[in-house]
């Protein structure tokens, strides 16, 4: 970073601070990953001088031929890792994703209905504080709470009786596997449309390891990071009849100029999903998410849903008598990122929280696996069994380092 250095000196070192952080720091925050260093070179290349309005063939400004192949390419490497059989690569982001749909096939008081935030959800699901909340009139459903998974046969009773406009399924702390074939079912038996956000999830979909919801939505939106570890951004999947629809309600709907060196670097990533080594990483991130929980449970720790089909977990902190919120200070201290949350019916405010949200996909990304899942947890447990004494976790924070060092990022 030599030109950055000579130009911003400051910037310079803030960044390379950023990294030695995320190389000292265990990272089991969910919807966190490390993208490859391809990914970070498109992102980072010249496509970011390039304004692009409009769609490959009918752009709005000139010089954009090349910019046209970069998001055609796009394109097609995500139809065929989704069997998707329309793609849009342009949101900036899943929530961008999210409101375009929304955008295509509601009007305003249109009824929807997806999963309540406190429980597992996403804020653009229809939560009173996001324009999903505010635009359109929302229902929630939750989970059962004996077995906190989705109770199919409430979700259908409930889209029976509000009859939603949309009907969305996704998770964003939800640890169990979602039928999205039920779903459809539900939707097409009350009249509605369906969509499916994948955002944490698409990884472990594009390899077979999930369920697919290409074959039963009517739309699919996703980020482009988390378990897919492309860059930030988003993207929406559609059956052909809605193409044009999704089209329109990104550009000129919902954006403007599409970021092309995002394209260029979702482009790279949906290569590398489409690897056979993707598979082998996703399959690991299962495993090293399963043992962990299984550990934290040997230790008496009460996991949600009683364990996890997919990267995440939840675990129930009130029997160590910590809040989540408190729990996610005294981990940072240790040198271990995780995001605070809430857990099914939590008693707790959502900005304490009684749950801490814990993932796989940054250290698997690593290269941790096995045994370091001991230690991780080891770790984890010793920080909250010493929340208070910020000694101790010092000392912590220096393990963490050691453990770090054994797996570079780059």
């Amino acid at each position: 970073m030599k030109s950055l250095q000579a130009t911003d000196p400051l910037v310079q070192a803030l960044i390379t601070q950023e990294l030695e952080r995320q190389e000292a720091t265990i990272d089991l925050i969910a919807s966190e990953n490390y993208a490859d260093s391809a990914v970070l070179q498109a992102v980072a290349s010249v496509f970011t001088n390039k304004y692009a309005e409009g769609y490959p063939g009918k752009r709005y400004y000139s010089g954009c031929l090349i910019s046209d192949e970069i998001e055609v390419l796009a394109q097609e490497r995500c139809k065929k890792l989704f069997g998707a059989a329309h793609v849009n690569v342009q949101p900036h982001a899943g929530s961008q994703a999210n409101l375009a749909v929304y955008f295509a096939c509601l009007k305003p008081g249109d009824v929807i209905m997806g999963m309540s935030l406190a429980e597992g959800g996403h804020l653009t699901h229809g939560h009173a504080v996001n324009f999903s909340g505010s635009i359109y009139k929302s229902v929630s459903y939750s989970v059962n709470r004996e077995t906190e998974e989705l109770d199919y046969d409430e979700i259908h009773r409930l889209a029976s009786l509000h009859k939603p406009k949309l009907l969305i399924a996704g998770a964003s702390a939800y640890s169990r596997a979602i039928d999205f074939a039920r779903f459809a079912a539900i939707a097409q038996d009350v009249g509605a449309l369906f969509m499916a956000d994948i955002a944490h999830i698409a990884g472990l979909i594009a390899v077979g390891l999930h369920q697919s919801p290409v074959p039963y939505a009517d739309f699919v939106t996703s980020t482009t990071h988390k378990t897919l570890r492309g860059p930030r951004g988003g993207l929406i999947m559609c059956k052909q009849e809605y193409a044009e629809l999704i089209d329109k309600a990104i550009m000129p709907g919902t954006q403007g100029g599409p970021f092309i060196n995002v394209i260029a670097a979702k482009a790279v990533a949906f290569e590398q999903a489409l690897k056979p080594s993707f598979k082998l990483y996703q399959e690991q991130v299962i495993a090293n998410a399963q043992r962990m929980a299984v550990l934290f449970q040997e230790r008496g720790y009460r996991i949600v849903a009683n364990g996890t089909d997919n990267h995440l977990f939840i675990i129930d902190l009130r029997s160590q008598q910590i809040t989540g919120r408190a729990a996610e200070v005294a981990l940072e201290k240790a040198g271990i990122n995780v995001s605070r949350s809430c857990i099914p019916f939590d008693p707790a405010k959502p900005w304490i929280t009684s749950g801490i949200r814990l993932g796989t996909p940054a250290i698997t990304t690593r290269g941790m696996r096995g045994d370091d899942m001991a230690s991780i947890v080891n770790l984890v447990d010793e920080a909250l069994r010493n929340a208070g004494n910020d000694a101790r976790l010092a000392t912590l924070k220096e393990e963490s380092k050691k453990l770090c060092k054994k797996f570079p990022i780059y």
